[in-house]
């Protein structure tokens, strides 16, 4: 006999020798295995990405012609473009001032190093730095406090509203605010992060809100427009939004529209990958425009189409025998993913570590701990920053011979390129600090030095640049500030991939391109961390405009997704279930289908009745946390069967237990909550004497029997024209209920707050009718029923919820098979999933919660017990 212990009862009825397994002990919150332990205990809550096809939705659809569809498609594709075009200016607003903060730092602080390197005061150059570096960074971290959402990357985030699950504030007008400030002041701050991430969220939050023609951050802005109010609408815009921040952060737009398809969308539809393409290319087109007419004068150019340009790989002019790659390298390439793989299983351990301890004794704490811990990591990559190019760095000479096996090229730097990114720290004239050169830029021209400039840096700089880089970009990432990764690891895998370049070609003789390399490093260490491979490879392959590095990028990708695999997740995956979130994967595993949907549904069921009592209403909100109600009514033409004791509510025994004991408990709390009514009638109707609680089951007596031999106070008027008699017995207050469809809480409590009732001497026909309009009025933050002002409600009213349901939601049966039941689920975006047998009697639910793999694989190894 399997545990049987019900949250509503005091006891437990499990035998003494009867011991639940640790993943049970799981499920029932007990326990926590400390290794993977969520921190967060938050319960989500999911989205409703599934139409409820309702009496007033049914009525917009009627009135629906074709020429009044073709303009609801038209508004579509416009507000797609106007997000596209949006999105493409916040990412010239980012870009344009990290460019002027960090020209003017290292400006000022150049020529101060420069001068102090005469003159001994080197120390004053570094607090210059310091104060640049922790001004610009203090900001960023307030901000962060002003919105915690903000933090990160938001990727975790935007990856789980579009799997289904409502991130509170995720995609607010002020988390786009903050987010898009303090990422600028975040880069311009020095920290080793990138502004690609946060562009993504950023993307997604004008997709979510500029459809919406309202703010709740600023009530002023509301407009009539009530056409694109949905959960289900307002998760096609925020797809197109985050594809566009890909497309906007690297001149990606085809790369974009698949990494909302790949690490984002769970749920998609042709229609909506052509809207996700035309926003990207939007996005694109825009940034291009204005960066090309701003940073060279070229208006209508294109020079610029992205945030993140990695330049022309090419080979030098008359050099026939130049090749960018060969057969041979893809050997080395294969090598350079598995080293990468494992260098982004490292990054990710140490990363997540470092996140559980945040969580453990930094975010508990006041919140200006945070701007501390900001601050300290500022202070300590400045510090890192500075001593390592005046004590590190190689002074070379700015003209240096390249040897090939076939020729040898000589490669000159111009004056332009050593007044912007050559850094000459601590040398002398003609020589260069190769450490300062990589450390004293943006990010950005690091990487396209690391591509594209040849024999310019020494084994030692690029193997010290790489171990403090990864060190420190896995301690930024986390900290409360906006903050990207791919930036930071393409630089880190960049380094890595031109020390093996060097390797090869000097110690080996090999005749190679070490831009190419560098590339295929990049790609290493940033699939290592990350674990996407076809957005990826295709973004890379846009941002180089190379299409012949397709091949390499792909093998490399895979091989480091394997082998990173092989240790854990990916960074956004491992960050997303440290929060809690349940999110659902691609597919479930072969071995879950040995689970139904009876094995995983939860039969502990709260419900309504067609026409319900105000009182009975208020109750069920007010003494429940559930998100949706079936509708039900008692099936009375089953009473024989059900008083046989075999053929029961689902045809199993077990359900009907929890449904006894589930059902007599809901009904002393809904005694309870309501005595503390305002309304005398609330308060009176629990006057009666209830039953004692039910004592503890002896050994080896059946409870079911026990149970029906008992009586309870029953439901107190649930249904208004059945009400329950204290002279029912315990079969007939427990009849089979048959399922007629689910309605969610919001509408119960906008039907209470808008008077949407009638009294006993009347027909339902009398009731108020709501439109479709006035049911999402109040979306996305609907109504509370603790806001309810009671007093003003009569309880004796009634409510017909019929017209408001959804009489026709997805459901399945109680032996369909896991995998069905995920699929279904999951393809369908579904929030709540009846189980009805096959006489149309409820007898549970699923939930997001109920798929995720940890219930999954805790149920399967019960499962195996019970064998």
């Amino acid at each position: 006999m399997a545990c049987c212990r019900n949250c509503l009862c005091c006891h437990c009825c499990c035998r003494d020798e009867e011991i639940r397994t640790p993943e049970e002990l799981t499920i029932l919150g007990e326990t926590q295995d400390e290794e993977d332990e969520i921190l967060p205990r938050k319960d989500y809550e999911s989205l409703d990405y599934d139409r409820c096809i309702n009496e007033p939705y049914v009525e917009v659809l009627e009135g629906m012609n074709n020429k009044k569809a073709k303009k609801y498609e038209a508004v579509k594709w416009i507000l797609v473009f106007a997000i596209g075009v949006s999105v493409g200016l916040v990412g010239l607003f980012v870009d344009f001032f990290v460019h002027l903060f960090t020209k003017l730092k290292f400006s000022l602080v150049g020529k101060s190093v420069e001068e102090c390197s005469e003159n001994g005061c080197l120390a004053l150059s570094l607090l210059e730095l310091l104060a640049f570096n922790m001004t610009f960074i203090f900001i960023a971290s307030v901000l962060v406090l002003i919105e915690p959402v903000a933090a990160g990357s938001g990727i975790p985030e935007i990856k789980s509203y579009l799997n289904g699950v409502k991130i509170p504030g995720i995609v607010r007008l002020r988390t786009f605010l903050c987010k898009a400030i303090g990422v600028l002041f975040t880069v311009a701050g020095g920290m080793f992060v990138g502004k690609e991430g946060p562009m993504i969220h950023c993307g997604a939050i004008v997709g979510a809100g500029l459809p919406q023609f309202q703010s709740i951050t600023f009530k002023k802005i509301n407009f009539d427009f009530p056409y694109f109010r949905s959960d289900r609408d307002k998760r096609d815009f925020v797809s197109a939004g985050a594809a566009a921040g890909v497309a906007a952060a690297f001149g990606a737009p085809i790369g974009g529209t698949l990494f909302s398809l790949e690490e984002g969308s769970s749920f998609w539809n042709q229609a909506l990958t052509w809207k996700v393409l035309f926003c990207s290319m939007s996005a694109t087109f825009t940034l291009n425009f204005f960066r090309s007419g701003i940073y060279y004068n070229k208006w209508g150019s294109f020079q610029q189409p992205g945030l993140l340009n990695f330049g022309e790989f090419k080979c030098v002019d008359g050099d026939k025998k130049c090749h960018l790659w060969t057969a041979v390298d893809l050997a080395f390439f294969v090598l350079m993913g598995v080293v990468g793989g494992l260098l982004g299983a490292l990054f990710n351990f140490i990363n997540k570590k470092m996140a559980k301890y945040r969580m453990r004794h930094v975010h508990p704490k006041a919140k200006f701990v945070r701007v501390l811990e900001s601050m300290l990591v500022a202070m300590v990559t400045t510090v890192v920053i500075f001593v390592a190019s005046m004590t590190l760095g190689e002074c070379r000479d700015l003209a240096t011979p390249t040897t090939n096996n076939n020729s040898t090229t000589l490669v000159s730097l111009n004056e332009d390129n050593i007044n912007s990114t050559i850094r000459q720290f601590f040398c002398q004239n003609k020589t260069y600090n190769d450490m300062a050169t990589l450390f004293f830029n943006p990010q950005e021209v690091a990487i396209n030095q690391l591509f594209h400039q040849d024999g310019t840096f020494s084994p030692v700089t690029l193997t010290v640049f790489f171990v403090l880089y990864f060190l420190l970009a896995c301690w930024t990432y986390g900290v409360s500030v906006p903050s990207g990764l791919f930036v930071p690891s393409l630089l880190c895998g960049a380094a890595f991939g031109r020390l093996v370049a060097n390797i090869l070609k000097i110690n080996l003789g090999m005749d190679i391109y070490s831009g190419t390399f560098a590339l295929i490093g990049a790609a290493a260490f940033l699939g290592g961390v990350v674990r996407m491979t076809i957005s990826l490879t295709v973004i890379l392959i846009e941002s180089t405009n190379e299409i012949t590095y397709g091949l390499p990028i792909m093998i490399t990708l895979m091989v480091a997704k394997w082998i990173g695999d092989l240790f854990n997740k990916g960074i956004y995956d491992i960050h997303i279930h440290l929060r809690g979130v349940p999110m659902l994967e691609w597919e479930t595993e072969v071995e879950m289908d040995k689970l139904t949907a009876s094995d995983i549904m939860e039969p502990n069921l709260t419900y309504v009745y067609p026409h319900t009592r105000i009182q009975s209403l208020v109750s069920i909100l007010r003494t429940t946390i559930y998100h949706a109600f079936p509708v039900v009514t008692e099936n009375r033409d089953n009473e024989r069967e059900f008083m046989k004791g075999n053929i029961l509510i689902s045809n199993n025994i077990r359900f009907k237990k929890a449904s006894v004991l589930t059902r007599a408990g809901e009904q002393r709390r809904r005694c309870q909550s309501m005595k503390s009514y305002p309304s005398s009638e609330l308060r009176n109707v629990c006057d009666e004497p209830v039953a004692a609680v039910v004592p503890a089951v002896e050994e080896g007596q059946d409870m079911l029997q026990q149970m029906l031999e008992r009586r309870h106070v029953p439901y107190p008027n649930l249904y208004p024209d059945q009400s329950p008699s204290e002279e029912w017995t315990m079969e007939e207050r427990f009849r089979p209920l048959t399922f007629h469809g689910l309605i969610l809480r919001s509408q119960l409590v906008n039907l209470l707050i808008r008077g949407v009732c009638y009294t006993e001497n009347q027909t339902s026909a009398t009731q108020p009718r709501l439109s479709y309009a006035e049911m999402t009025e109040d979306y996305p933050r609907f109504p509370d029923i603790h806001d309810l002002d009671l007093a003003l409600l009569n309880p004796r009213m009634i409510v017909d919820v019929t017209p408001y349901m959804n009489p026709c939601p997805y459901t399945v049966s109680p032996n369909t098979h896991v995998s069905q039941v995920f699929n279904l689920f999951r393809t369908m975006g579904l929030r709540h999933l009846p189980v009805v047998n096959a006489v149309g009697e409820i007898v549970g639910i699923i939930t997001r919660h109920n798929l995720t793999h940890e219930f999954l694989l805790a149920k399967l190894r019960q499962h195996y017990i019970t064998i």
